[in-house]
């Protein structure tokens, strides 16, 4: 079987283990080719049950945003990934960073690390896009307002209660510039607050993005 003549059908997302059985379907015993494909290099797993096509194969690797969606989820990114991705901070993001409504969950994989921080629903849902990365390849990613406010709710003892907090925090903690923040959606935020963790930082974020 030439596994990369296969695998070319399915580069628009890991190859989980039922896409693995059904590409070996041919084989007495799919989980002996599955070991053979590991250790010829022709295919690398992510964890248990999540693979990618190896190096040798010179198939082209799944965008890490993809990748994260599928190591474990529900899930979306987040936090500074998202940010960075939006333009929003000038830093470089060295992790690929997540929230899920499951637990919180780090993966070091051969490709990155992903990490994954638990918010609860049904705050989760808010403000997620639908993000076309590359031919064939969606991820989802929360938009930078929601990037913001996710970032507030899961970092212990962030507490937003002046105008004056919230600017430090926009701008010396995530160094996002002011003219970036003129842009930022008050009122989706306003609307998420309810039902947001940490309620009030988020109304006090909302209020100060409205002064702008």
């Amino acid at each position: 079987m030439d596994f990369s003549k296969k695998a070319k059908g399915y580069l628009n997302a890991p190859l989980n283990r039922q896409l693995m059985l059904e590409m070996l379907k041919d084989y007495k015993r799919p989980n002996d080719k599955i070991s053979e494909l590991l250790q010829d290099g022709q295919l690398t797993a992510l964890k248990k049950g999540l693979y990618i096509p190896g190096k040798v194969t010179e198939l082209p690797t799944p965008e890490p945003f993809l990748i994260a969606n599928h190591l474990w989820g529900p899930s979306y990114i987040s936090l500074e990934s998202a940010l960075s991705y939006w333009g929003m901070i000038p830093e470089r993001v060295f992790e690929t960073a997540s929230v899920t409504i499951k637990t919180t969950k780090t993966y070091k994989t051969p490709v990155g690390r992903f990490t994954y921080r638990h918010i609860p629903s049904p705050y989760y849902a808010f403000g997620i896009e639908s993000i076309a990365l590359s031919k064939n390849q969606v991820a989802m990613v929360a938009s930078p307002e929601k990037a913001i406010c996710d970032k507030i709710v899961t970092t212990s003892g962030i507490v937003l209660r002046s105008p004056g907090q919230v600017r430090d925090f926009l701008t010396e903690d995530l160094r996002i510039d002011q003219e970036r923040l003129a842009t930022l959606n008050w009122k989706t935020i306003l609307s998420w607050a309810e039902d947001a963790p940490k309620k009030n930082s988020l109304l006090m974020l909302a209020k100060t993005l409205q002064s702008l």
